[in-house]
């Protein structure tokens, strides 16, 4: 009975070791895949801030769909009608990011945070709090994230 009890608990054990042995190669991928994740945001956010507009199409995918103030803009909308603005206000006003809350699943990836944005913005001081919310893939080609949605929200800041 004993050598039944050693050898099932040998067999456990060298269970566990042989999935321990695949764990930090996982972490290591899903570490690897949020950092790449989190710079494809950055880029993003430096893009507008830089005026960079070529930048920002590279960012976006050909279907990507921006939701902002209860609209939904296309990409050919959002560049041709929303993206100069979206540059100007980057450029006008200070806004602070707070870390990025990140979850990868494969080859997509959410990205979230909150920021707090202050400034003047044609002649209008402007003192917000938002929410982005992005929604990222993994391109077959080049296994680089794109960006597949956007959904900003911002509110005035109160004290």
């Amino acid at each position: 009975m004993k050598s039944l009890m050693f050898i099932t608990s040998v067999k456990f054990i060298l269970i566990v070791i042989i999935i321990a042995q695949f764990l930090p190669a996982q972490a290591q991928a899903l570490d690897a895949d949020s950092t790449a994740v989190a710079q494809t945001v950055r880029n993003f956010h430096e893009a507008l801030a830089t005026g960079d507009s070529n930048g920002v199409k590279q960012l976006l995918a050909p279907d990507v769909v921006i939701l902002e103030s209860g609209g939904l803009e296309t990409r050919e909308e959002y560049l041709s009608h929303h993206l100069t603005g979206d540059i100007q206000f980057a450029q006008a006003v200070t806004t602070r990011r707070n870390p990025h809350q990140i979850t990868v699943s494969g080859d997509v990836a959410w990205a979230s945070s909150t920021t707090e944005t202050q400034g003047t913005f044609h002649k209008r001081l402007v003192k917000a709090v938002g929410a982005e919310l992005m929604v990222l893939t993994r391109t077959a080609k080049t296994n680089n994230w794109i960006i597949r949605a956007i959904h900003w929200s911002s509110r005035e800041k109160t004290e």
